[in-house]
């Protein structure tokens, strides 16, 4: 398992880029932590990430992101949980889990999980497994850009834009 541990005051950036179990450790009052991973599925890769976001001091703060596109017969597998600890009132933590499949045979599981032992936090996680709009598509296909391309455009657009939407 990696581990992050996030001092008091610290900010830390963490950018997760392959396959694993991964422990962040929000451990001082005004600890902040904003973490990430974007991923690409083909053939039969398997892509499984189990991240878990544990506040053990009060005023912390977690933004977390994970997007991920499945295609051909890969599989992709986010499992997130946030775990506030007694007493850490005044945290703060979203955990976004999206993904984007391409093909009939590719599969995904997006599982955010919440334990929460105090009370005065704001806490939320979503989650969701989707397809491209056929709409989309046709729009770009539309304007003269290739089905390829326009797949390839959504793609990029999707890893690329902000967890916010």
């Amino acid at each position: 398992m990696q581990t992050y541990t996030v001092q008091k005051n610290e900010h830390r950036e963490i950018t997760i880029t392959e396959s694993g179990e991964y422990l962040v450790e929000l451990v001082g009052p005004g600890a902040e932590a904003t973490i990430g991973g974007t991923f690409l599925a083909e053939n039969s890769d398997h892509i499984d990430i189990h991240l878990v976001i544990h506040h053990k001091a009060p005023n912390t703060l977690a933004n977390t992101t994970l997007k991920g596109v499945g295609r051909d017969r890969s599989k992709i597998t986010f499992l997130g949980r946030i775990i506030i600890d007694p007493e850490c009132g005044n945290s703060n933590s979203l955990l976004t889990e999206r993904i984007l499949l391409l093909s009939d045979t590719a599969s995904a599981d997006a599982i955010p999980e919440l334990e929460i032992l105090t009370d005065d936090v704001k806490c939320s996680h979503a989650a969701s497994v989707s397809r491209i709009p056929e709409e989309h598509i046709f729009y770009l296909m539309s304007r003269g850009i290739s089905r390829k391309e326009a797949e390839e455009m959504v793609i990029e657009g999707f890893l690329e834009s902000s967890s916010n939407e």
